[in-house]
């Protein structure tokens, strides 16, 4: 023991923002876009639910239904994870259910369903696949956290575009864009293949979450289809400053007590 290199405890203190009222924010963001000039009365709506363990998230969705419902539009919630739940639309479901985003809380039905349709062929040759009740609704309604990815690094990582392309792509989608990420990358595919999902699948609007260090509410930003890219560039590099990180570029020995993408 007398070799054992000798032990500091340090104290880190990290700039941690926060939304205290959840539900006003919602509302405060979701008024700013004039969204009544885009849904028509009865229109349905269908909004994004991810398998992210979100700060607030069952709140966030229940805010964007009231707020769609307040214009009488008919709104109705998707699940958008790709494979997750086991890759089945009650494992997703139950997913949801787990984060507290439920019919009963939400005030809406909510639609999982695993088909999908193929809405274009991306210019790099591969079908793009989009949830089918998702498709079939009026109107669709993005809300994704906005992060960091741990697989890659781009001005576009984890947020509203990927929701698009992976999350609403379903099984299908996510297990052909992960294919194709070895032949391109993740910023050319979530390009090309947005460029075909705003074309053809009538995104209305989005909310984008940023998270503190803390894993609590720390922004919510509404945006509108056309400033999806340029407002979730912004946004990343937000939540990039306002992330965790280790003190120091260099260690011989890191002693990890929990990992993984839900802890």
């Amino acid at each position: 023991m007398s070799n054992y290199p000798e032990i500091f405890r340090v104290r880190q203190h990290f700039e941690a923002p926060r939304i205290d009222d959840v539900p006003g924010e919602v509302a405060a963001q979701l008024a700013r876009l004039n969204l009544r000039e885009r849904i028509q009365p009865g229109q349905t709506v269908a909004v994004t639910a991810g398998s992210r363990g979100i700060a607030n998230i069952a709140v966030i969705i229940k805010g964007i239904v009231d707020h769609l419902k307040s214009l009488d539009a008919r709104p109705f919630i998707v699940p958008a994870m790709g494979s997750h739940g086991g890759g089945t639309a009650d494992g997703q479901r139950g997913v949801l259910t787990g984060y507290g985003i439920t019919e009963e809380f939400c005030g809406c039905p909510i639609r999982a369903s695993m088909e999908t349709v193929t809405v274009a062929q991306a210019d790099e040759g591969f079908p793009v696949h989009f949830d089918r009740h998702a498709f079939e609704a009026h109107h669709v309604f993005v809300c994704g956290r906005i992060k960091p990815h741990t697989g890659f690094v781009g001005d576009i990582e984890s947020g509203l575009m990927k929701m698009m392309l992976i999350g609403l792509g379903k099984h299908e989608g996510a297990k052909i864009y992960h294919r194709a990420i070895k032949d391109y990358s993740f910023g050319q595919i979530v390009r090309s293949v947005a460029k075909h999902v705003f074309a053809n699948c009538r995104i209305v609007a989005g909310l984008g979450i940023v998270e503190n260090s803390l894993d609590q509410t720390a922004k919510l930003e509404a945006v509108l289809p056309e400033q999806f890219e340029e407002r979730e560039k912004a946004l990343l590099v937000q939540a990039k400053q306002w992330m965790m990180r280790l003190p120091f570029d260099r260690a011989d020995l890191l002693l990890i007590d929990e990992i993984g993408k839900n802890i």
